[in-house]
């Protein structure tokens, strides 16, 4: 007599493989995929409206030989890449807006990181208390609006009230007042002096942070190998905070790019002494002094892409940094 073996019921992972194999998709694995997309969902909409759909407006009037009649009768005029083609070809951009913005930034960004992280190291031999007390004061002026800073630069360097036309006069070195602000170089010099100030702050505490992390012992044993503080500084603490210092640097740079308020606010940085423009000051008086909306739209996308390839630089150094 044969004997007929009943088959053995079918486990959930059999069923599931067979589900797989058979090309039917799997709820769960659908709804895995999408939860991520579904979280993120309300931030990405609050970013569209706010974001990308003046960002498509601009594009759009940047195409349009755009002014204030169109304003009036709603009428478009486009002109197509007229405004960019005119943009490229100026002297202007070339020989004062972009050395202005592009050597102003690369200045800006040195002299920021190299002091924030001179006052990192100093912060990082001071103890708890004095550190905590260091760390809130000038954090001080990194929470100061970018106005506020600008004036009160501006009225250090006054020509017939500031103080630093005052000290020199007391010590000789100059006979009457001088007025700063009409030299595009020491005017920038101010600049440089209000934007350093304001962002060193960041890259001290950042930078800080970092330092607390560095092997104490193996600072100790390049000390008693006979490495001084430079050597130590670029063999052992610079390597360590390599991410830190990029992520700082990036920033810095998207930062100075598009300094605006520092240098409209400034006495002539408005537009009326045109050799200290930059990209973002001209293409807002272009647009709102000239009434020429549509060209200072176009100076405006100009900016937009140069910032969005130093973004793009920034995202592909932290990809990489957490490659490594």
């Amino acid at each position: 007599m044969s004997m007929v073996q009943a088959p053995l019921p079918t486990t959930k992972v059999e069923s599931s493989s067979a589900s797989v194999a058979g090309g039917r998709p799997r709820r769960g694995l659908s709804m895995v995929t999408a939860r991520p997309w579904l979280l993120l969902a309300p931030g990405l909409i609050i970013l569209a409206v706010l974001m990308l759909w003046p960002l498509v407006q601009v594009v759009v009037y940047s195409l349009q030989d755009y002014g204030l009649r169109e304003i009036n009768t709603g009428e478009s005029n486009f002109i197509g890449l007229d405004n960019y083609v005119e943009a490229l070809t100026d002297s202007t951009l070339w020989t004062v807006v972009l050395p202005n913005t592009v050597g102003f930034a690369a200045v800006a960004v040195f002299v920021t990181v190299a002091v924030g992280t001179l006052v990192a190291l100093l912060l990082a031999r001071l103890g708890v208390v004095w550190r905590t007390i260091v760390s809130s004061c000038i954090m001080v002026a990194w929470a100061m609006p970018a106005v506020t800073g600008t004036y009160v630069w501006t009225f250090i360097f006054d020509a017939d009230r500031g103080i630093f036309n005052s000290v020199l006069q007391d010590l000789g070195l100059i006979d009457g007042s001088v007025n700063w602000f009409t030299n595009q170089w020491t005017f920038y010099a101010i600049v440089l002096l209000n934007v350093v100030h304001h962002g060193f702050p960041f890259v001290a505490i950042t930078v800080l942070a970092g330092l607390l992390g560095v092997s104490k012992e193996m600072l100790e044993a390049a000390a008693l190998d006979g490495a001084g503080a430079w050597r130590r500084f670029w063999q052992i603490i610079f390597p360590t905070l390599r991410p830190v210092f990029s992520v700082v640097i990036i920033l810095s740079t998207i930062w100075d790019f598009k300094v605006f308020a520092q240098v409209y606010l400034m006495p002539g940085g408005a537009g009326s002494n045109r050799t200290v423009l930059n990209l973002g000051v001209w293409s807002y008086v272009e647009s709102f002094g000239q009434n020429r909306y549509g060209f200072g739209a176009a100076l405006a996308v100009l900016l937009t892409l140069v910032l969005i390839v130093i973004t793009i630089v920034y995202i592909r150094s932290l990809m990489k940094e957490d490659e490594l």
